[in-house]
């Protein structure tokens, strides 16, 4: 995990055919490196759930330790990312020796941001689910609060309970847990009731539906427009109270 931006790189290996992938490559990508140098994993793919500087960043360092391995992001975001050598598409799967990592279209935090299935096991979803929260629809290259709301919903939290979610930012979870703990979840599953407090948001009056912990210690609003509609920001840009 990167200390300032705390963003995770992972990697994934099949011990028995010593190939290995990288997912995301925000750093520090040292200790990584060293586990392929010592275990002699031959690195095939960086697989980037999506362009952001804090899942890029040491791309260029592992490429030049392996210029060999494919770099490949969803078609929409390929210009964004120089160094990528090509785009993975929804559903088309990627064999990583005995791995199988299936990429799930998950828009909401970016356009083409993509959820990565290795094996049917483990899911690793970028800037979309975080433990005990969601990501934002502010970024840059972001859609809109339905596509991440669906990208939860019906994709990722169709997975089986026991489904390990591995996110961008911070601490594993799975999919069992979120479905019972996330607080946006819980709402938009009815199990908790939507928040009716005023408030303004990026200077802009607002209704208040949840202000919620995120990943960095900080706070995460879903808000709700006068138009009717909704929004998730970060939390230092709302200010409760009447407006």
């Amino acid at each position: 995990m990167n200390e300032e931006w705390l963003s995770n790189t992972y990697l994934v290996a099949d011990e028995l055919g010593s190939q290995a992938a990288m997912i995301d490559a925000g750093g520090p990508v040292d200790p990584l490196l060293e586990v392929l140098r010592r275990m002699r994993f031959e690195l095939t793919h960086v697989l980037l759930t999506h362009h952001h500087h804090d899942h890029i960043a040491a791309l260029d360092q592992v490429r030049q330790a392996h210029p060999g391995a494919q770099v490949l992001i969803h078609p929409l975001e390929r210009d964004q990312v120089p160094q990528a050598t090509g785009a993975m598409e929804p559903g088309a799967a990627i064999d990583v020796g005995a791995i199988v990592v299936e990429p799930l279209h998950t828009p909401g935090h970016t356009a083409g941001m993509l959820s990565l299935l290795a094996n049917g096991t483990d899911v690793f979803t970028g800037d979309t689910l975080f433990k005990d929260s969601v990501g934002g629809v502010r970024a840059p290259g972001h859609t809109t609060y339905a596509d991440l709301k669906r990208s939860i919903m019906e994709t990722l939290l169709q997975l089986p309970p026991a489904t390990r979610i591995h996110p961008g930012h911070t601490e594993p979870t799975t999919v069992g847990d979120e479905l019972e703990h996330n607080p946006f979840v819980r709402i938009w599953r009815g199990l908790d009731s939507e928040g009716s407090e005023p408030c303004t948001a990026l200077g802009q009056p607002a209704t208040l539906i949840l202000l919620a912990e995120d990943y960095d210690g900080g706070h995460k609003a879903w808000v709700r427009w006068p138009d009717g509609s909704d929004d998730i920001v970060p939390g230092s840009q709302v200010q409760r109270g009447a407006t």
